[in-house]
């Protein structure tokens, strides 16, 4: 089964900022039903201290969660899916798969359990007049409910999302209501020891019944196809609404325990949370009521959009039906929104939903655990494209997995094991399936760096652009006499790539297997004596010039073949006729190709620069920047300057070609200066030599020449970094006519 585009029209589909798309529907979502229920009951059994501490551990497990979130987001374009998404193309399609199938029912069950709620609360108004209430009622009001939000839902997401304005309105004057009728009346010292009158299970009790309280604020990911920008409104609009309501979390616990409205016979009532803030709300339950109806309301309305997003998403890549992704002229999966919905009544008619209420959140949690994992294994296998703006470390990232799994084993260690089968079994479906993913996730670099099995494995991955690492081949007779070259083909490879070194050997009597390992076993010292990281070969061959290319084509194992060539740039006019006319078989065999020249006299004055020498909108300056950066991110070069410099003829020119480029670095999550220089009466020679002699590293683009043009290049080449400490010229194999303009 081959998974399918995410690039799904949605021409007239409205997008939204971070304010309505991620920050309200997140804190309205955690600022629930859970708040008004649970804070006197906490407070009342904990005391104040340990609910703050409660509050603050729960809120930092949430947050980590977010931070992790934030990075991942923040390193790729979030197409539909929100969390699904992030998963899938971080851990691949069936890990994907088996967190977002089971969290796709969770949510559509969360709608029903919220309409349940907001029916019941209904119900508290029934008139005493009408007699006693049907037993139907409950049904009814629910059923009534999900029709209507399902209805508004798949007809426009704006309308939804403008109604949680009012709702995020109210809430916020409840809380208000709460502090002005708490400090307003009696006020005592707050009770700080424990009681546990009605928690006779303690404190990890207590905390498992709090936890839900803080979650939710995935809401606003699961809407990333509606936003305009998923990259600035995920991390800004989550870690908003975490930080915002951990504030208010702190605060509220401390008004209920100071204020004299309520004993303590009232707060340990778990029935009463409702009652409780109404006594002790200004006004009573004027701004209360229609706070918890509201806050009920909008929970049911974000599983009305989320899920049906979701439900796109598993379409789109293959794991659902293809209908399911089909969209209105507005934009919504209004298909997906109405099977939902459907799910959502059917639902209704259960019954013993409160068991399966607890299975529910465990699964979410395997959701946030899954999250920061993901976390984990990209700062880990480090894909030289993984690059967030946001940077959490692996092991922050690795206790908010393990804190989201201990309070899945505090709330259900039944529920927790038949979450994991759950997500086990579908994984291990999807496992059997043929999956065809179009986009590179980190399986490929964290089997780069295991031994047979892994090799195995690499080899059945997809290639993607997101997975290339630089794997470079290095011709040297001897690494003694190359130290330079060899040094800075490891630094290129640094953590990032496979560096490999090789000697070529002319076949005759004297070359026997004892003589070639002998050779290879003292390059190996050589290796380890520089504290670099490289394979190191020695290959017989019966003529030099053939057997670069021989050894080229055929250099590799599994998934990885090499893809980078390099080698000294000739320091005799023959030799660089030679390479040139060798670029082209080279380049022929899809591989890359780096000739570097080292400057025969040292620059005193020379500055923390890596220079790019950019001849206009040709893709061969994708690979130079690559290279930029994978120097930058390394110990010695870790404080270059990376620039990019072009020249043109026509001043008119400058603020276009400017504004192109800087805006390609965003894309590329590569800081680098920008500048444009004007040719003026100079020769394009003479600028570059004067704007790059003092610059550490400079990268300039190569050309496929013409036969007969092979001298006048080498020439123009070698005149141009005479004066340069180190030189690169860079052949991008991938792309046609990678090479800048002025260079021919």
């Amino acid at each position: 089964m081959k998974s399918q585009s995410q690039d799904i029209e949605t021409t007239n589909q409205e997008k939204f900022g971070t304010f309505l798309g991620v920050f309200t529907p997140s804190v309205l979502t955690i600022l629930g039903l859970v708040m008004y229920l649970r804070f006197g009951w906490v407070v009342g059994n904990v005391g104040l201290a340990w609910t703050l501490v409660i509050v603050f551990m729960a809120s930092t497990i949430t947050f980590i969660t977010a931070l992790s979130a934030s990075a991942i987001a923040t390193n790729m374009t979030v197409g539909v899916g929100g969390e699904y998404f992030m998963i899938s193309r971080s851990l691949g399609l069936e890990f994907g798969g088996a967190i977002g199938i089971p969290l796709y029912f969770c949510r559509t069950l969360s709608i029903t359990f919220y309409c349940f709620g907001l029916a019941e609360a209904l119900l508290m108004f029934w008139p005493e007049a009408w007699g006693a209430i049907p037993s139907y009622a409950i049904q009814a009001i629910t059923a009534v409910t999900i029709i209507l939000i399902t209805f508004l839902s798949g007809k426009s997401a704006a309308l939804v999302l403008k109604l949680q304005i009012p709702i995020l309105i109210l809430v916020g004057l409840s809380i208000l209501a709460l502090l002005i009728g708490g400090l307003s009346g009696p006020l005592h010292f707050p009770e700080l020891n424990t009681s546990y009158a009605t928690a006779d299970k303690g404190f990890w009790y207590v905390f498992a019944v709090f936890f839900p309280a803080v979650t939710g604020f995935t809401a606003g990911i699961g809407m990333s196809g509606d936003l305009k920008d998923p990259k600035k409104s995920i991390p800004i609009g989550t870690i908003g609404a975490v930080l915002s309501c951990l504030f208010l979390y702190l605060l509220i616990p401390i008004i209920i325990a100071s204020t004299g409205k309520v004993n303590s016979a009232d707060l340990l009532n778990a029935s009463n949370g409702v009652q409780n803030w109404t006594k002790i709300a200004l006004l009573g339950g004027v701004f209360i009521f229609p706070a918890v109806i509201g806050a009920i309301l909008s929970s049911a309305f974000g599983g009305t959009l989320n899920s049906p997003r979701l439900l796109q998403a598993l379409s789109a890549d293959g794991l659902a039906p293809s209908f399911f992704s089909k969209l209105s002229k507005t934009g919504q999966p209004t298909t997906a929104t109405w099977v939902t919905g459907g799910i959502a009544l059917l639902a209704v008619f259960l019954g013993g939903l409160n068991t399966v209420a607890i299975l529910v959140s465990v699964l979410f949690l395997t959701l946030y655990a899954a999250i920061n994992l993901s976390a984990v294994i990209e700062v880990l296998v480090a894909e030289p494209s993984y690059r967030p703006r946001i940077k959490v470390p692996w092991w922050l990232s690795l206790l908010g997995a393990v804190g989201a799994i201990f309070v899945m084993y505090l709330i259900s260690p039944l529920a927790c094991v038949i979450a994991l089968i759950i997500e086990g079994v579908i994984f291990t479906l999807l496992k059997r399936r043929t999956l065809e993913q179009q986009w590179g996730d980190v399986g490929s670099g964290f089997w780069l760096n295991i031994a047979k099995k892994a090799l195995l494995n690499h080899s059945k991955k997809r290639i993607n652009p997101r997975n290339w690492r630089p794997q470079i081949l290095l011709f040297a007779k001897e690494i003694n006499d190359r130290l330079p070259l060899v040094k800075l083909g490891a630094a290129i490879s640094e953590n990032k790539g496979v560096f490999t070194i090789a000697q070529l050997v002319i076949l005759d009597e004297q070359v026997t297997f004892a003589t070639l390992e002998e050779k290879r076993n003292e390059m190996q010292k050589s290796v380890q004596e520089l504290g670099i990281e490289a394979f190191c070969e020695v290959n017989v061959v019966t003529d030099i010039k053939s057997g670069t290319q021989e050894i080229a084509k055929a250099h590799g194992i599994a998934g990885m073949k090499s893809n980078t060539i390099m080698e000294g740039w000739s320091e005799d006019t023959e030799g660089r006729i030679k390479q040139l006319a060798n670029l082209k078989k080279l380049a022929r065999l899809g591989k890359n190709i780096l000739f570097v020249r080292f400057g025969k006299k040292i620059i005193k004055e020379k500055e923390k620069k890596i220079t790019i020498w950019w001849g206009g909108k040709e893709l061969n300056a994708d690979l130079m920047l690559l290279l930029a950066y994978l120097l930058h991110i390394t110990t010695a070069y870790r404080n270059h300057i990376i620039e990019i410099v072009s020249i043109v003829s026509d001043k008119d020119e400058i603020s276009n070609l400017k504004e192109y480029i800087e805006n390609q670095l965003p894309k590329a999550r590569i800081k680098a200066k920008v500048e444009i220089l004007l040719q003026g009466q100079k020769s394009i020679q003479e600028i570059i030599k004067e704007r790059s002699i003092n610059s550490e590293i400079v990268f300039i683009g190569l050309q496929l020449p013409k036969e007969e043009d092979h001298s006048q290049i080498a020439e123009w080449l070698n005149k141009v970094s005479e004066d340069f400490q180190t030189t690169i010229f860079v052949y991008n194999a991938g792309m046609a006519n990678a090479v800048p303009k002025w260079l021919s």
